[in-house]
């Protein structure tokens, strides 16, 4: 099997001429060289889905493959974000294929009632699908434009799903920072040159935290069925959830967990011990020592793929 890196460094080539990055944004390189500070996004909850904040780095434990890391950076949400400078970048990714013609008014107004709700990002990211693939970025002085992007979209074509999250995670590769990205489709994808077992190696080797939102209710049983478990592995892939709100009304709440998981998420960073240089993945656990820890669910992604060296 070929590479995360070398899966998306193709695929970033049959995309080319498919992007639309505004006038002076830099669509920047796949990947770095290598992984030198690994970062994982960390968010803690209790037993009844309250989300835990206030902890500090002696409250945690970082093990890769099994062997305790030292932690060198360590961050908690919004209470630090000013001081640490680690701005959050936001992906707004928007399936307009011809299958979410039902539900697109439904999608229109729930990004846009999202980009109203989180008004902490630096920039937003919107990648618009359907048979093609087109993306652009929008700083928040820009957010009359995004919002007018947004409302112009109509249903038509093919569903290039994991091509656009593909591209996606292409662009966040070169931000610093915390980057969420939110996914509104129906999870069916019929266009894509990028397999499904490749589009969940490039999640895995990225460091972009994923929340899906899957419109469903126009589907059939098994369609729903096969779509939620697809939306269900992008996000967990990543650390982040997936959601499939029955209507407008279940938005607010919905977004109120999204954005207190995102402002409560805990930013750790360790040096590895690993100095291989084979780009294999490795299995990262985060564990909690804070009292009653037994009582709590740490959720973060479970790993990520080292730095490679041609021989």
């Amino acid at each position: 099997m070929r590479s995360p890196r070398a899966s998306l460094a193709v695929f970033g080539t049959c995309l080319a001429l498919s992007v639309a990055w505004p006038e002076g944004v830099q669509q920047v390189p796949v990947f770095r060289t290598g992984v030198d500070l690994v970062n994982v996004g960390v968010t803690v909850a209790d037993r009844k889905g309250r989300l835990v904040t206030g902890l500090q780095a002696g409250d945690f434990e970082v093990y890769e493959d099994g062997r305790k890391q030292t932690i060198t950076y360590f961050a908690a949400g919004d209470a630090t974000r000013a001081q640490d400078g680690a701005p959050i970048h936001l992906g707004v990714l928007l399936d307009v294929s011809e299958s979410m013609g039902d539900d697109l008014r439904f999608t229109r107004t729930a990004s846009i009632k999202f980009l109203n709700t989180l008004t902490d990002a630096v920039d937003v990211t919107v990648v618009d699908f359907d048979t093609e693939v087109r993306a652009a970025r929008f700083s928040q002085n820009e957010f009359a434009r995004l919002v007018e992007r947004i409302r112009q979209q109509k249903a038509t074509g093919m569903t290039a799903l994991y091509d656009a999250i593909g591209l996606y995670l292409d662009g966040a590769g070169g931000q610093d920072g915390r980057k969420v990205m939110l996914l509104y489709t129906d999870g069916g994808d019929t266009q894509s040159s990028l397999r499904f077992n490749e589009l969940v190696d490039l999640l895995k080797a990225s460091d972009v935290t994923v929340y899906a939102i899957g419109a469903l209710e126009h589907q059939s049983g098994g369609a729903r069925e096969r779509a939620r478990s697809i939306l269900q592995t992008i996000a967990s892939t990543t650390g982040g959830q997936a959601f499939f709100p029955a209507s407008v009304k279940e938005l607010d709440q919905m977004y109120e967990k999204v954005v207190s998981e995102i402002k409560a998420q805990y930013t750790i960073g360790y040096v590895s011990s690993n100095e291989r240089t084979d780009g294999a993945w490795r299995k990262v656990e985060i564990k909690s020592t804070a009292k009653d820890s037994r009582d709590l669910n740490v959720r973060a992604r479970k790993g990520y793929y080292g730095r490679y060296k041609k021989p």
